[in-house]
């Protein structure tokens, strides 16, 4: 199968089939005799272990890790549910600011007239250079 119909396949683009394999994250695909990329059904696997886990926000790092977990059968699933937690824990913090910056705008917006005077207190915010942590 050529890359446009692993990319059809997986869904995941050619252009991060290509970027996926030029920093090592699947291994290079195999040539036809003109030199274009042929992928079968081991490829495909991984491709789509990759898009499931970046559709899950895991970084390319941990998506490395859990791949060579993935393919080692001697595996400890506490190594992969210790990855899993990690990653539950960095987008809860993200969320946690996510939540900070929306109770931020929410003030500043609460504040703003929103009319035809030039004070607008989003503006000042933004000019203060104010986190949303020293912010109201």
């Amino acid at each position: 199968m050529n890359i446009g119909e692993a990319a059809e396949a997986t869904g995941v683009t050619a252009k991060m089939i290509r970027h996926y394999e030029q920093i090592g994250l699947i291994r290079e695909a195999g040539r036809t005799g003109s030199g274009y990329r042929v992928y079968g059904p081991r490829d495909l696997s991984t491709l789509s272990f990759i898009r499931r886990a970046r559709d899950l926000g895991f970084s390319i790092a941990q998506i490395r890790d859990l791949l060579a977990l993935w393919q080692d059968r001697a595996r400890a699933s506490a190594d992969v549910k210790r990855i899993a937690s990690e990653h539950i824990d960095e987008m809860r913090e993200k969320m946690r600011l996510l939540q900070e910056m929306v109770h931020t705008l929410e003030h500043l917006s609460a504040h703003c007239h929103g009319d035809d005077r030039p004070d607008c207190p989003i503006l000042e915010q933004l000019a203060a250079g104010k986190t949303a942590e020293r912010c109201c």
